[in-house]
């Protein structure tokens, strides 16, 4: 039995550079034609779909009898991949505040948010506040004010 590499690991979601055909390919990279897929049917990554359910690799044979199984299905993160990246600098305590809150909708109300979602959220509140109410929306009465 061997370990996956790094490589295998931490490989790129998308592939820069065309695959390779003709000489240059190996029967055994995945570019290679009749290859066997990065995904298996099930959705198992790396797995050959002729492995599903073999226990192999110290799997369970029985998907039942693993602990995500027990715990019923897994629902989606909801977390979504962005393009675009912004900086904003806060305060220690305004920091505080948006874990107390991320910890409180976990708590309270069953919702595992991460920060960046949190404070999406509350921009896309904020700015609808704004579009809705214009000079009477909370935003510009907090701007005013300082």
């Amino acid at each position: 039995m061997s370990l996956p590499s790094a490589d295998d690991l931490f490989r790129p979601t998308a592939d820069p550079t065309p695959p390779q055909t003709g000489d240059h390919a190996s029967p055994d990279s995945p570019d290679a034609p009749g290859a066997a897929p990065d995904r298996a049917p099930d959705g198992a990554p790396g797995a050959p779909a002729d492995d599903r359910g073999a226990g192999s690799a110290g799997e369970p044979a029985d998907p039942a009898a693993t602990p995500r199984a027990r715990r019923g299905a897994a629902r989606p993160s909801g977390r979504v991949r962005h393009d675009e990246k912004m900086t904003v600098y806060i305060t220690s305590e305004e920091l505080l505040a948006i874990e107390h809150a991320r910890l409180a909708l976990r708590s309270g109300h069953g919702l595992a948010v991460d920060r960046g979602r949190l404070v999406r959220e509350a921009v896309a509140m904020v700015l609808a506040d704004f579009e809705a109410d214009g000079e009477d929306s909370a935003l510009v009465r907090r701007l005013t004010r300082e």
